[in-house]
Formats: C-alpha cells, sequence, structure tokens
C-alpha cells in the first residue's frame, strides 16, 4: 500500500538522487483574457497517466532518469509579488542542492520568480523565449507585474542582449519597437533558433528556456487563456525544443495551459507530451 500522491508520469524519483526537480505554480491572477491557467499543472499530472514514459521521439525511457515532482506551490492569489516571492524561494532551494528547477504554470509571469532566482546565481544568464506573445508592456492597464509585462521584468534583470524570443505574432506597437532595441525577437516561427544556439553554445552561457504552450497553433492547442492565430505545429516545437537542450540550461517553465478552455482535452494531452519531451532533452 502508497499513499495516493499524483506525480507527473515518470516523475517519482527521490529528492535526493534527481538531476531535474519539477514545482508547480498554479497562479493566474494577472490573467489579461481567459482565466483558467491555474488548473494546469495538476491537470497535466493527472492526465500525463494517459501517455508513455517512452519517447519514440528521442528513443529515451523516462523512468530511467530521476526526476522528482515536488507538487503545487500554495500561493497568494491576491498578491502576484507574494506568488513570485515563493515561486522564487523554491527556486533557490533546488537551485542550492545543485539540481536543475522546471517551473510548472500557470500564467506567464510565474516566470519571473523563477528568473530572479536562477539570475542570482548565474549574473550571465540568458533566455530562450517561446511565445505567441511579445510580453514586452512596461505595464497592463497600470500593473507592471502582469503576464503581459513578463519579459519586460525580466530585461529589468538582465538587460539588453540576452532575451531570445521566437514564434512572436502579437503585441502592440510599442512592444516591438522595445524588442527592436533591447531583445532578439524572432516573428512568428523558429527562423533564426539554430543561429541562436550556436552562439549560445559556443559562449557556453547558461540559459533559462520559458516556453509559453501558446506558441502552438490554436488548431493544435486551443486551450489556453490567451490563442493567437497563425502558431507552429508540435513537430516544429519538439525540434526547437530538442535544439535549444543543447545549450546550457539551467532552469526553465512550460506554462500557460487552461484545461478548462478545452473540454476535450486535447491541450492537455498535448502539454504532456511537450513536458515529457522537455524532460527527457534536459536529462
Amino acid at each position: 500500500m502508497r499513499p495516493n500522491v499524483e506525480t507527473f508520469i515518470g516523475c517519482d524519483a527521490p529528492y535526493e538522487a534527481a538531476k531535474i526537480v519539477l514545482y508547480g505554480a498554479p497562479f493566474d491572477s494577472t490573467t489579461s483574457f481567459r482565466p483558467g491557467a491555474r488548473f494546469g499543472p495538476a491537470a497535466m499530472r493527472h492526465e500525463s497517466f494517459g501517455i508513455e514514459t517512452w519517447s519514440p521521439y528521442q528513443q529515451k525511457e523516462l523512468t530511467e532518469y530521476a526526476v522528482f515532482d515536488s507538487g503545487d506551490l500554495e500561493l497568494c492569489f491576491g498578491s502576484a509579488e507574494s506568488a513570485l516571492a515563493d515561486i522564487e524561494a523554491r527556486a533557490e532551494e533546488i537551485l542550492t542542492d545543485g539540481k536543475l528547477p522546471l517551473l510548472l504554470g500557470g500564467e506567464h509571469l510565474v516566470t519571473l520568480g523563477a528568473v530572479r532566482a536562477v539570475a542570482k546565481r548565474y549574473p550571465d544568464l540568458h533566455i530562450v523565449h517561446f511565445d505567441a506573445h511579445a510580453d514586452l508592456r512596461d505595464d497592463y492597464l497600470g500593473a507592471r507585474f502582469s503576464h503581459a509585462c513578463v519579459i519586460r521584468r525580466c530585461h529589468d534583470i538582465l538587460g539588453d542582449g540576452r532575451i531570445h524570443q521566437f514564434g512572436i505574432r502579437s503585441g502592440d506597437r510599442e512592444e516591438f519597437r522595445f524588442a527592436d532595441d533591447h531583445t532578439a525577437l524572432h516573428p512568428f516561427d523558429f527562423t533564426g533558433l539554430e543561429e541562436t544556439v550556436a552562439a549560445l553554445k559556443e559562449s557556453g552561457a547558461p540559459v533559462y528556456f520559458t516556453i509559453d504552450l501558446d506558441c502552438l497553433d490554436p488548431a493544435v492547442f486551443p486551450g489556453t487563456g490567451t490563442p493567437e492565430a497563425g502558431g507552429v505545429t508540435f513537430p516544429q516545437l519538439l525540434k526547437a525544443i530538442l535544439q535549444v537542450s543543447g545549450t546550457n540550461v539551467v532552469g526553465g517553465d512550460d506554462n500557460e495551459q487552461a484545461p478548462i478552455m478545452d473540454a476535450g482535452g486535447t491541450s492537455t494531452a498535448a502539454a504532456c507530451k511537450v513536458l515529457r519531451e522537455l524532460l527527457l532533452a534536459l536529462l
């Protein structure tokens, strides 16, 4: 008889042995359109048992590696800063123990808490960002801590030349103008990723890898709060994940799945598969 503790499939190794630690951030209090991403981490764990631990794409078996799923943080829905502080503290704990923190969102703002922790340990950190949205607003309706501002807040920490954005197909004019001067924004798809990865490999720079699942086309992934037509396919995303995994990834996240927006469960199934492949690519 064992306790009924639900983890992502194949991610039940002891903490001490784990190379990667999953931690969930069920937070969506600044979502600008359709809420529901707070339910993403739990849905991914529950539905993960509908997929296999074997990846035919990478020819790897997840149970042969050590991943620890620490479950979801209990976050304050009424305070973005309080939630970010809790996420930062968990990421710091994982990093201190010499493990790679992999965050499950939640809305994209949760990335900021993790980046704060990782940037303290790696001052020369770069971010590779997959998304439909630029997330470069200085504020959204007066709020500087919003999922629409998360990469702008990360830029506040890292500065110019260290944020690499791919798949972006939405944002206001000022966001794109800001990107022209301060980030490397590659619109619509993963064009330029190969060159970016080559440069990051050559430099050996530490990389934080953030994936907003709405980079996928809503025909493939409708279960998200801010769907944007014109996204990439699952095979394109998988190829891009495998490319980025060849860099010095020291932390990352997978966010913006809102399972209640896709009653058929297709999006959750896709999110589970993305997470399995991301884990195996990083192991």
